[in-house]
């Protein structure tokens, strides 16, 4: 699953830290989202969404392979 985590928070100037702290994970676990190495839940990609006010799949989008 590909994202534009990284892309959003650029837009709003905000860090991985930062991040971590709206939607209560560790900055780790955000960094892993950002590198394609973890999937969120559906709560934290509601999380995610609702913060940066778009939709999941303006966030989220799945490749052939998902």
């Amino acid at each position: 699953m590909r994202n534009r985590i990284k892309i959003e928070r650029a837009t709003l100037d905000i860090t991985q830290e930062e991040l971590a702290r709206k939607i209560g994970v560790s900055r780790q676990t955000v960094n892993s989202i950002e590198k394609n190495r973890y999937v969120p839940s559906t709560v934290l990609a509601l999380k995610i969404s609702k913060l940066f006010e778009k939709s999941v799949n303006d966030i989220f989008e799945l490749e052939e392979e998902d």
